[in-house]
């Protein structure tokens, strides 16, 4: 016999304290955690293109080890190993928001590393060479002339990898960080209503993932806008000719 779905039991933990605090608890953990992505990737994908061969070697090899191996691996590694390798962090003050935030950030950064780096390659390098002959120094071109380029081709993967990271912040169950999936873990616990509890975490899941979307498709047409209105003023500006001198 099929049990009948209670919809009292699913109001209740769609409208319940640990249901709407564990989503705001993951959508914490996955900001930061892509923000600090960011950064080293941004770091990561400077050091790819670095002169020096054991930089790319160091940038390739942390590329490989967080890309090759498991999430789930790598946060049971840093929340049960790292206490064992640094006794530092065998202390009350390593919570579990922090182990996650830890492997979420580092697992991030190799993936945001091959974006942001193919962001970069993908802006014409003349124009690079055009800020060096007008004595631009390395930063100042990659943030004057590079960087802006880059953002419109690197947005819409980073809003890819911010729905990827929210739903990989559930992995974090495992080691007691109560997010999501541990309220309706312990709603089940309680009441061995799986189905009531599985859906009101889906319907949150659904529900800001798609408030992500609809960010992310606003971001991608206004810099897509902005692009192609800097393209039309281009094409639009005035040639001014150029009158032979023994003309004057």
């Amino acid at each position: 016999m099929v049990a009948s779905f209670d919809t009292h039991i699913f109001w209740e933990a769609l409208s319940s304290s640990p249901y709407w605090k564990g989503a705001l608890l993951a959508i914490e953990l996955t900001v930061v955690s892509l923000a600090t992505a960011c950064v080293l990737g941004f770091l990561l994908a400077l050091g790819r293109s670095s002169r020096h061969r054991s930089v790319r070697a160091a940038v390739f090899f942390y590329n490989w080890i967080f890309r090759a191996t498991p999430t789930l691996l790598q946060l049971l590694f840093v929340w049960n190993a790292l206490p064992q390798l640094w006794s530092a962090f065998a202390g009350s003050w390593f919570k579990p928001f922090l182990a996650a935030f830890i492997a979420l950030s580092l697992n991030e950064a190799a993936y945001m590393s091959e974006i942001i780096r193919a962001g970069l390659l993908s802006v014409d390098p003349g124009q690079e060479l055009a800020g060096r002959a007008l004595g631009m120094s390395r930063p100042r071109i990659l943030r004057r002339v590079i960087v802006p380029q880059a953002i419109r081709i690197i947005i819409p993967p980073t809003g890819n990898e911010f729905i990827t990271l929210l739903k990989l912040t559930s992995l974090a169950s495992v080691i007691s960080l109560h997010e999501l999936l541990t309220a309706a873990g312990d709603l089940q616990s309680a009441t061995f209503r799986y189905l009531e509890a599985y859906t009101a975490a889906l319907v949150y899941y659904l529900a800001i993932v798609s408030v992500l979307m609809a960010i992310q498709a606003q971001l991608e047409r206004r810099f897509t806008f902005s692009s192609a209105a800097r393209r039309r003023k281009q094409v639009a500006a005035p040639v001014v000719p150029v009158v032979p001198h023994d003309a004057r």
